[in-house]
């Protein structure tokens, strides 16, 4: 049975391990279902001593079937580059998420704009009256929810999973809609350059895709 590659499905998984922890030893289910992956990001078995926020998040994509979405790593910096070459990061910690974001943080920066080094990363689970509640893995040693204001000065920046829509009806809604926004580039509505890239990341849109449409059509 295929899975449905939705943010509702990676958060299920992430909410079904909240309490693994360190001290209970459960956390070592989700290194092993990591590590079971093969071949490994950089050829690198994570072990159960090490640091395992992107573990935990590669490991609930790889349960829901959206690792594709994500790809895989135990890096966090290496993992954001995963981001960019897929078109889905977002270089901005000011920005209102959506579920199934991915969120990551920078601990030694803790204002905006956020552009150093990445420290850990998690899922956004919901936001709400100006609040995120993020479920990541290792925090404290254990899966567990953070909620933060939006914009909070340590955000390093998002990553917006292409998941599919829950339900057929908003898929199609949404492909019109995509449709739709490659016209208007086309027809100049959205600018050109870097200013037409940013102005569609900010939409939620991935500008490579977009373009790619684009090339196809004018052909």
């Amino acid at each position: 049975m295929q899975m449905s590659k939705t943010a509702k499905a990676v958060l299920d998984v992430m909410r079904s391990w909240l309490g693994y922890s360190e001290a209970n030893g459960k956390y070592r289910r989700i290194i092993d279902l990591y590590n079971s992956v093969k071949p490994l990001p950089v050829g690198y078995a994570v072990k159960y001593t090490d640091e395992w926020c992107d573990a935990c998040l590669s490991a609930a994509a790889i349960k829901a079937g959206c690792s594709d979405l994500i790809g895989r790593e135990c890096g966090v910096g290496r993992h954001i580059e995963i981001f960019k070459k897929k078109g889905i990061w977002i270089e901005d910690g000011k920005r209102v998420p959506k579920p199934g974001w991915v969120i990551v943080y920078n601990w030694n920066d803790s204002s905006q704009p956020n552009n150093g080094g990445a420290s850990h990363i998690g899922y956004v689970e919901k936001v709400s009256g100006g609040r995120i509640t993020a479920i990541e893995g290792n925090k404290h040693g254990m899966v567990a929810r953070r909620v933060i204001p939006v914009g909070w000065g340590y955000i390093r920046g998002y990553a917006a999973p292409r998941y599919k829509s829950s339900t057929k009806s908003s898929a199609g809604k949404k492909e019109s809609t995509a449709t739709k926004v490659v016209r208007e580039v086309i027809a100049g509505k959205w600018g050109n350059g870097k200013t037409r890239q940013k102005r569609l990341r900010k939409a939620g849109y991935d500008p490579t895709a977009i373009q790619k449409e684009v090339n196809r059509l004018m052909k």
